[in-house]
């Protein structure tokens, strides 16, 4: 068992939201989380748009891959973030849940995506604050 916290991005193709959110946070708090996404019914690919946005801000999702909602993978984490699939998502005692109200990115351009992937950076601060600050924070 690892003594950092370990965080698993939801949403339902696990192609857009998700995978910015988990990109986020293994760029801003490095190796002191344990990230994971997936998505109830998951893409073949990630939205390209998404992969652009993120590209700007220098991360690289060119080769993620969607990957599908399992319950091992909830069970493995501390913290479950949902983006639209609250329901498809199984619930375990002794984990803490949270729901991100989030536009969807699907079928739009860089330019609608890119407001989505700042508040996906601005929750994801918030919540690096919350579960592993920085030593002398």
């Amino acid at each position: 068992m690892s003594d950092k916290p370990s965080v698993l991005f939801v949403c339902v193709h696990n192609a857009g939201r998700s995978q910015m959110a988990a990109a986020w946070l293994t760029h801003l708090a490095g190796d002191r989380v344990e990230v994971r996404s997936a998505g109830s019914v998951p893409a073949d690919t990630v939205n390209p748009a998404v992969v652009e946005a993120m590209r700007e801000v220098g991360i690289d999702l060119a080769h993620a891959q969607p990957k599908v909602l399992t319950a091992g993978a909830v069970q493995a984490s501390d913290v479950v973030i949902t983006m639209g699939c609250g329901d498809a998502c199984p619930v375990f005692p002794g984990k803490t849940y949270l729901d991100w109200d989030l536009d969807d990115p699907a079928g739009q351009s860089v330019e609608a995506v890119r407001p989505i992937r700042d508040e996906i950076r601005t929750r994801i601060e918030a919540l690096i604050g919350d579960i592993a600050p920085a030593a002398g924070a």
